[in-house]
């Protein structure tokens, strides 16, 4: 069985995402969505509602499931049984990092990562810009999954 490991701390979790999940449902049998918990860093959401939300979109599809992780990626993805880390990118700056990241994976746990380039009606929208415009009550329904 093929497994994706899309990760992320999707804070929110963006029609970006979605569109990436929706994108690598083809490639494997299941997907299993990581929330990220980094102690370091002030969510929007607590986790159990990152997990909650992200949950509910995609309930009607036995192949996706959403699980809270706090290790590292190739642990992580040890853990469930991944054979690869699915991971967006919209710009150059985001392949350098992704691309690091890959190789460093790679290099310390045996994973592949899968990369796909964001459509280009939705790579201007990341999370910490829907969550600057929602600190500024500007309305961000139009950068959330319906359901979300």
């Amino acid at each position: 069985m093929k497994i994706g490991l899309f990760l992320g701390s999707f804070d929110p979790f963006t029609i970006g995402h979605d569109a990436i999940v929706k994108r690598a449902l083809p490639l494997f049998d299941r997907i299993i969505i990581g929330v990220g918990i980094n102690e370091h860093k002030k969510y929007m959401l607590p986790t159990e509602e990152r997990v909650a939300r992200i949950a509910r979109l995609y309930a009607n599809d036995e192949r996706i499931e959403v699980k809270a992780y706090s290790d590292l990626a190739v642990a992580f993805a040890h853990r469930v049984q991944a054979t690869y880390i699915i991971k967006g990118v919209r710009s150059i700056k985001d392949f350098e990092y992704e691309r690091e990241q890959a190789e460093i994976n790679k290099r310390i746990g045996g994973v592949e990562t899968v990369l796909l380039v964001a459509d280009p009606d939705v790579a201007c929208i990341s999370s910490s810009m829907v969550r600057e415009l929602s600190h500024f009550g500007h309305n961000v329904d139009e950068f959330l999954p319906k359901g979300y």
